[in-house]
């Protein structure tokens, strides 16, 4: 159903990393609420909760007793475990359990519909590839969110509803397009991609009402600072004024990063750890995984009250007489402080940024982590490669001059931070935050965007979205693509004994380009090869937003990222022998729904070939 205005309701989508959750929009009541969504809590227990954790367990198939872990939806009993249950009795059986399935989509060494997951379990069978999972979670929660609905009596149909998913605004356009076609799979048709940070802003502006407008000004740049589970995203709004109203738009975003919540608490874990053996107490590899559970909630308790000085930890052994066996130890507020203010948010400069650590010449393989997790050196990378992204456009530069001081110096200075993310859910650390961006400012104040929600925004926004986009009404964040996008071009250059043409990089979509529009690059031609096996390489660049489309750049592995390569054999034109170079221009567009699809147009005819950045999947 492709009219908006029939729409009835809108669904936004927050498939996170750690934990996922589903917002609904209807349209005809206004509400705005978080679905619960229904998931196994153990054995012969189901439940709701506002969280379906982003685990994924693979039971044995005598493990548990016929029809004992099933939900309501099931067909057939022994199917992998989602949610909490999942969590947490797969912290105890590490081997079946499949986490962090978002960060491999966007892993640019493995295929993501290979079946390789859990990494390094050795299971034999039942593994899983990282787009099954996030498949196998979307329909959870598109099965979930239709049988609460229908407990309360709401009947909805998928096809009468806006559904927007977010993903972080450091995806790739191959993971973007991945997440999209395991929505698609799991029967939730096509739908919209929304970067995570935007959704948190919308988020915001609808918890704030009418005051948003108060809270900031023509001028401002937000620091949109989201620090989940298992990433770290930052990204950044400018506020304009136009006609006498606000506008906003997003300018910059950051690197994808695999440094959250789960780092500190492994951290405080070994911080533990070292505390019990000082005591002559030693723990097994099955009670360090409980120590890291016991960590993390002592983490929250001592984050939620300030007025506490420590939070006791107990470690339970396995066997009959378990409380008689239960280590303890305490989790001090001078330590939590120490391991988590001090290691991940200090006050280093602005110059301090992230190190690049001397590697070991063989390396364990697996998701490529963050080797410094030190989080305010990345932001400070991220501020200053911004800087550099706004001054290579005029456009982006227009936005943010009228703030005093805004591009001298060595970075981009937020003047607002909305924050994000379960993390900042502990004021000390969203203090930190602010004392860190007031530092490098010299003093100048910095305003913490008030009314966030860390744990739900992204769900609330993305329905807020999609309820705006369906109805044309309400704010709209004015983003396009977050990067500026290449293709590879070999050199034209005779043949030389033992030389290879150097490889160039054609800029087919300029950062910003907003979704519905498309581009010609008309005024030259290129070569296509079909009927035989070529090699399309695809690079991207977060901070070169003053590329036109058609501009060449000569050095492409190092001033850009390479973000895919992918061999792929075109159809063939009659009259041109097989691998024959096929005169073609290139026009590039990005879909409403926000996906880049690279189209190639015959000169001399209306054939036409179509590389899409998803091929990798195929």
């Amino acid at each position: 159903m492709d009219n908006q205005t029939s729409r009835r309701f809108s669904l936004g989508i927050d498939l996170g990393t750690s934990n996922s959750a589903i917002a609904l929009e209807d349209f005809a009541s206004g509400r705005t609420e978080i679905v619960e969504i229904t998931q196994i809590l153990g054995l012969n227990q189901i439940g709701e909760q506002p969280i379906l954790p982003s685990a994924l367990y693979l039971p044995h198939p005598d493990e548990f007793p016929q029809n004992g872990i099933r939900l309501p939806w099931s067909k057939a009993a022994g199917e992998p475990i989602i949610g909490r249950f999942a969590r947490d009795h797969g912290a105890l059986i590490p081997d079946r359990l499949i986490t962090s399935a978002k960060s491999w989509l966007s892993n640019f060494h493995i295929d993501p519909k290979k079946p390789v997951l859990p990494w390094n379990s050795d299971l034999k069978e039942q593994k899983l590839s990282a787009f099954d999972c996030s498949r196998r979670y979307l329909e959870h929660i598109r099965e979930g969110f239709l049988y609460t609905e229908l407990a309360k009596g709401h009947s909805w149909s998928l096809a009468e509803g806006e559904i927007v998913l977010t993903v972080p605004a450091s995806f790739d356009e191959m993971a973007r397009n991945l997440t999209a076609s395991a929505a698609e799979a799991a029967g939730m048709g096509k739908v919209v991609l929304l970067e995570e940070p935007q959704a948190a802003f919308y988020a915001w502006t609808a918890q704030a009402g009418s005051s948003w407008r108060s809270q900031v000004r023509r001028g401002d740049i937000v620091l949109v600072c989201d620090v989940g589970g298992g990433t770290a995203d930052f990204s950044l709004i400018a506020v304009s004024e136009k006609n006498g109203n606000l506008e906003v738009e997003r300018i910059t975003v950051g690197e994808h990063i695999l440094l959250g919540g789960d780092n500190m608490d492994l951290a405080l874990a070994y911080t533990l750890k070292a505390q019990l053996e000082e005591a002559g107490k030693s723990i097994d590899p099955w009670q360090f995984l409980a120590l890291v559970h016991g960590a993390a909630a002592a983490k929250v308790h001592l984050f939620s009250d300030l007025s506490l000085e420590e939070s006791p930890v107990a470690v339970p052994s396995r066997g009959s007489s378990l409380f008689a066996k239960t280590v303890s130890t305490k989790l001090r507020r001078k330590s939590l402080e120490q391991v988590i203010l001090d290691g991940f948010f200090p006050l280093t400069r602005v110059t301090d940024l992230p190190k690049e650590f001397r590697s070991a010449g063989l390396q364990e393989f697996g998701l490529p982590y963050a080797s410094d997790p030190v989080i305010s050196k990345h932001l400070a990378r991220f501020l200053t490669r911004s800087l550099i992204n706004v001054k290579a456009s005029e456009a982006l530069t227009s936005l943010v001059q009228s703030q005093p001081g805004v591009l001298e110096g060595e970075y981009l200075k937020p003047t607002a931070v909305l924050f994000n993310g379960g993390v900042f859910n502990a004021a000390p650390i969203r203090k930190r935050v602010l004392d860190l961006l007031i530092l490098w400012g010299d003093g100048a104040p910095v305003r913490e965007l008030a009314g966030f929600q860390p744990d739900l925004a992204v769900a609330k926004g993305a329905a807020l979205y999609g309820r705006n986009r369906a109805t044309g009404q309400g704010i709209r964040i004015k983003a396009g693509t977050a990067r500026s996008y290449y293709i590879g071009l070999e050199s034209s250059a005779p043949a030389i004994p033992g030389f290879k043409p150097p490889m160039k990089a054609l800029c087919v979509v300029p950062q910003g380009m907003e979704e519905g529009s498309e581009l010609l690059i008309g005024e030259r031609e290129f070569g296509l090869i079909t009927g035989q096996p070529a090699d399309f390489r695809f690079f991207a660049s977060e901070v070169r937003s003053g590329d036109a489309p058609g501009v060449i750049i000569e050095s492409p592995e190092r001033e850009l990222e390479e973000t895919g390569r992918i061999e792929v054999t075109l159809p063939a034109i009659e009259g041109f022998p097989e691998g024959q170079a096929i005169p073609v221009i290139i026009n590039p567009s990005v879909t409403e729904l926000g996906n880049l699809e690279l189209w190639m147009k015959h000169t001399a005819s209306d054939r036409r070939w179509k590389v899409e950045y998803k091929v990798r999947m195929e």
